[in-house]
C-alpha cells in the first residue's frame, strides 16, 4: 500500500494520534491552563475567543479527517464482505455491492431476512437471551438454511 496519497496519510497518522489517550490528556491540559488563566486576564472577551476559535478550527478540521478515516474503513468492509459473499458457494452474489442499493430494496432485504431469523429463533424455540448451542451437525443446518434463503 505504498502509493497512498499524502491526504490519506495524513489523515490516517491524525486519526491515530487523536485517537490516543496522551492527546485527549494534552487537550485536557490546555482547557485547564485556559481555564487557570482566566483571572490573570480577567475572563476577558479576548480570553474566551482563544479558546472558541482554537476549537472551532479543530473541530471543524477533525470532521474531515475523521470524515475520510471512515469513508476508507466503510469501503474497506465492504470489499472484504463482498469477497467472502463471493468465495463462499451458498451465498448469494445478488448482496455483492448492496451497499450501494436504495432504501426500498433495502428495506425489503431487512424484512425477508428478518422474517427468517424470525422463523430460525421459533423453530429452535430459542430466545436472544439464551446462549447459542453447539450444533451437532452445521452443515447440514447449513444447507436447509440456504433452502429457505429468498432468491
Amino acid at each position: 500500500m505504498a502509493n497512498r496519497s499524502w491526504f490519506t496519510r495524513f489523515a490516517g497518522g491524525a486519526a491515530h494520534v487523536t485517537g490516543k489517550p496522551a492527546t485527549f490528556m494534552l487537550a485536557l491540559l490546555i482547557v485547564v491552563v485556559w481555564g487557570i488563566t482566566g483571572p490573570l486576564f480577567g475572563f476577558s472577551d479576548t480570553w474566551q475567543l482563544v479558546i472558541n476559535t482554537g476549537t472551532t478550527i479543530i473541530t471543524f478540521l477533525m470532521v474531515f479527517l475523521i470524515q475520510n478515516t471512515q469513508n476508507r474503513d466503510s469501503a474497506a468492509i465492504h470489499l472484504k464482505l463482498d469477497e467472502l459473499i463471493r468465495s463462499h458457494a451458498q451465498a448469494k452474489n445478488s448482496m455483492l455491492d448492496l451497499e450501494h442499493g436504495d432504501e426500498e430494496i433495502l428495506g425489503k432485504l431487512r424484512e425477508r431476512y428478518g422474517a427468517l431469523a424470525e422463523k430460525a429463533r421459533n423453530e429452535a424455540g430459542a430466545s436472544l437471551e439464551e446462549p447459542i448451542e453447539d450444533e451437532e451437525a452445521p452443515a447440514e443446518k447449513s444447507k436447509a438454511r440456504a433452502a429457505d434463503r429468498p432468491r
